[in-house]
């Protein structure tokens, strides 16, 4: 063979590898590795016994669970050694154990390793006349895993099918088998087996000889019998060649997901408009999502999120917007989340649908005066704390709820933050009052701050300020960022907000000569890093002083210094009165109660005790 009929045929030979085995680095979240493999003792086919051979292919298909056939337990022919022992040994796997027959000095059977321990197990035997073959049966907390080793007798083979079929449908878990079934893809015995197995294996990889496979014998098996739904995201046939002289195969399957298990958060409402409300939720796995919503609970109408003419699907996180709502009036509602467990270019494949209890709210009507605010500052993931406070206006009816800033302390991963956002949002009821998170400095740090706002709804639509009308007051929102400069080392040339700053500049010099801002009888600048009456650095002063200095608002309300304080109209050369809300502890902690009743605007404070710090009319 010349040098380029030579290359031509390692390309073709290369070429049908990695058509055959895909590899095991694209494995799916969620989904479960499954894994089957007759190791013949570890005795490959250059007829070396080598442990840590079979190990290691275990390893780099990394399973959560593997049925392994073909194991000696301290016979003499395996130097006493207990096979399947040694190998949990080098995989760091939980075993058991099944034996099928006693056998020079030991025993002879099958196993399974896993990667968590299991709960329960037992072995069945099964019939096999030439020699006694078994069913283990290993159960772990969302499924059964089973392995076997059929007869080389048809009848036999047809026998245990119907003894394993009797054995597994009890069981109100998912049920996998496993196993080596000395049966060809169209085989009487395959046959048997779909009547109440899906075949999760693909049978056109073949599984043996391991040398020059030219047959597929060994198998992996979902139990349909029960309502499980096995959606096979990937499966493949590991092109090992001599550590044994069958070659190892695996499926990832996504199991279905109990209803109950759905949602990871509730929904929680954003960003309340006259004419519309965002309803946010997180679900643990991926689904198609949509909200029923209406005047009538009787008559709740679909609400999807369509991007460029495709329903959002196979996305945990849901932001869906009602629009074209009248203002004033309550609407009810309901999330809806249905599981996806496949999605592929030309097939999915759907679990259960999770459905929320029905809630309600009640759109602004900007034609109305009255409103109650609530605001909380500096809680920095202090649970606890949240809730003492939130026990101190546990019994006034509010309509909005604010957050301002460096409540959400931890932003290093996602769920920090959504534990923290999960236990407000559930603390002051989202589902049925919106509510407003303003940035503090702590919100700008970690690896996830930057996706903070994928989970909130930004204040001002595109960004972290803005303004919004509650009835006939305007509220003005502004983000003050870092509380030290720009070229600070810790910030390693990460920050800009001197550009934010006078970004905000911009917008604030529009606001303020807007008509809603001029037009409104009662005006709300919030922010929280005092630009007046703070103690720390914060050149927001220099950007927005002179505006402010000319705006015409009613109260400021802030945070950040951990201590209340009130300055009134002047105290600080602030041009209108300013509230520095308390801090992180239950001596210093505050609640802030904004009230508007016609044309009287009131402030109170107060602490986690219950006390009232301030009573301000405005």
């Amino acid at each position: 063979m010349n040098r380029k009929k030579l290359f031509l045929s390692l390309c073709l030979s290369a070429a049908g590898l990695l058509a055959a085995y895909a590899g095991p680095s694209t494995r799916t979240e969620n989904t479960v590795r499954v894994m089957s493999y007759n190791v013949r003792n570890a005795v490959g086919l250059d007829h070396v016994t080598d442990y840590r051979r079979i190990a290691d292919v275990i390893a780099d298909l990394s399973p959560d669970v593997v049925a392994l056939q073909e194991l000696d337990s301290v016979t003499n022919r395996s130097n006493r050694a207990d096979v399947l022992a040694r190998l949990a040994d080098l995989t760091k796997m939980y075993a058991v154990y099944g034996a099928s027959i006693p056998y020079d000095g030991g025993k002879y059977g099958i196993g399974i390793l896993s990667k968590t321990p299991p709960q329960a197990w037992k072995r069945i035997p099964l019939p096999g006349r030439e020699e006694a073959r078994s069913l283990l049966l290993v159960e772990f907390e969302e499924y059964v895993f089973c392995c076997t080793h059929f007869s080389l007798n048809e009848e036999d083979r047809q026998a245990s099918v119907q003894v394993i079929d009797e054995a597994v449908k009890t069981y109100d878990k998912p049920v996998f088998l496993a196993g080596d079934i000395n049966a060809v893809p169209d085989s009487p015995v395959l046959e048997a087996f779909r009547k109440n197995w899906k075949i999760l294996s693909d049978t056109r990889q073949f599984t043996f000889p391991a040398d020059k496979p030219d047959r597929t014998i060994d198998y992996l098996m979902g139990y349909l019998a029960g309502g499980a739904v096995y959606s096979v995201w990937q499966t493949g046939v590991f092109p090992e060649p001599e550590a044994s002289d069958h070659r190892p195969l695996f499926a990832d399957v996504r199991l279905k997901t109990p209803k109950d298990r759905i949602f990871r958060t509730q929904p929680y409402l954003q960003s309340p408009a006259p004419d519309g409300m965002t309803v946010t939720w997180m679900t643990h796995v991926p689904c198609h999502s949509w909200v029923e919503a209406g005047t009538d609970t009787t008559n709740l109408q679909p609400v999807s999120d369509c991007v460029e003419g495709e329903k959002k699907a196979y996305n945990t996180l849901n932001r869906i917007r009602l629009k074209g709502l009248q203002p004033g009036v309550r609407y009810y509602y309901r999330i809806c989340s249905r599981e996806v467990t496949l999605y592929q270019p030309y097939r999915k494949e759907f679990g259960e649908t999770a459905v929320s209890p029905v809630a309600s709210f009640t759109t602004p009507d900007n034609r109305q005066t009255d409103f109650t605010a609530v605001i909380f500052n500096d809680l920095h993931d202090h649970y606890a704390l949240f809730d003492r406070l939130m026990a101190q206006v546990k019994d006034i009816p509010y309509d909005v709820v604010f957050f301002n800033g460096d409540c959400i302390a931890d932003v290093q991963t996602e769920a920090a933050a959504v534990r923290s956002i999960a236990h407000y949002n559930a603390g002051f009821g989202s589902d049925r009052t919106p509510a407003v998170y303003i940035r503090g400095n702590h919100e700008t740090r970690g690896a996830y701050s930057i996706f903070l706002w994928d989970l909130l709804e930004k204040p001002g639509g595109d960004h972290s300020y803005g303004a919004f009308q509650l009835g006939d007051t305007r509220f003005v929102l502004l983000d003050c960022g870092e509380d030290k400069p720009d070229d600070h080392p810790v910030y390693f040339g990460l920050n800009d907000f001197t550009q934010y700053r006078k970004d905000q500049a911009a917008f604030l010099r529009q606001e303020l000569s807007s008509k809603a801002f001029r037009s409104a009888s009662r005006r709300v600048l919030i922010h929280h890093i005092p630009v007046y009456g703070g103690e720390t650095y914060n050149p927001c002063r220099d950007y927005w002083g002179d505006l402010l200095s000319r705006a015409r608002f009613d109260i400021c309300l802030n945070a950040h210094m951990h201590t209340f304080r009130y300055l009134p109209g002047g105290e600080a050369g602030n041009p209108f009165p300013v509230v520095i809300g308390g801090g992180n502890s239950e001596q210093s902690a505050t609640v802030m109660i904004l009230r508007k009743r016609g044309k009287e605007l009131k402030l109170q404070v107060l602490n986690a005790q219950g006390d009232t710090l301030l009573n301000l009319e405005l």
